[in-house]
């Protein structure tokens, strides 16, 4: 399918008004034709550009990241998670939040939309945090034979779910920072 040019400030307001849209109604109420309307185009511009709604709000979300992983690279590994972290603001971090929590209860019944998380969203963050890791074993700071590499994602995942559902409170940087430097480095060796 053949895509047009959009410019950057274009994609940037398509992609602000989806994820308004998606913190206003949802996944399962988001239309293309709200989308469409909100922001003065046509729908079929929006399924030539990106073949369908779930494509649209990953793509979405991913345009949103403040950090690309695959990027850092500051010498250390605590030096690269306190990179990311300085990348992005709570605010930020909160509404992003939300939204995922949302979209994980439509993952289930919207295969499409599971698929598109996968491949857009959830595949180049874990090759990111691979490309971290990785290069702290080569730097000698976490043993290459250490149980703990393969669970780091787990563990990062694990503090977004849990901040919430254990403490009633989202997850803000002085909360990652905290959870890195008491979970994360002493599992890692760091």
């Amino acid at each position: 399918m053949a895509r047009t040019r959009l410019t950057p400030e274009r994609e940037h307001e398509l992609y602000t008004a989806v994820l308004d849209l998606l913190g206003e109604v949802g996944y399962e109420a988001l239309t293309m034709d709200a989308v469409a309307a909100r922001t003065r185009s046509s729908k079929a511009t929006l399924y030539r550009q990106w073949g369908s709604k779930a494509e649209l709000v990953v793509r979405a979300l991913r345009n949103d990241k403040p950090v690309h992983l695959a990027e850092i690279d500051t010498g250390t590994l605590r030096g690269d998670f306190l990179a990311v972290l300085g990348r992005s603001d709570d605010c930020r971090m909160e509404k992003n939040s939300a939204l995922l929590r949302g979209l994980s209860h439509a993952v289930h019944d919207n295969p499409d939309l599971f698929q598109a998380l996968r491949e857009l969203l959830i595949e180049p963050e874990m090759t990111g945090l691979q490309l971290l890791l990785e290069r702290a074993v080569e730097r000698g700071e976490v043993r290459p034979d250490n149980p703990a590499l393969s669970y780091v994602p787990h563990m990062m995942i694990g503090a977004f779910a849990a901040r919430e559902l254990i403490d009633e409170r989202p997850v803000d940087r002085a909360f990652l920072l905290d959870y890195a430097e008491s979970v994360v480095f002493p599992a890692l060796g760091v």
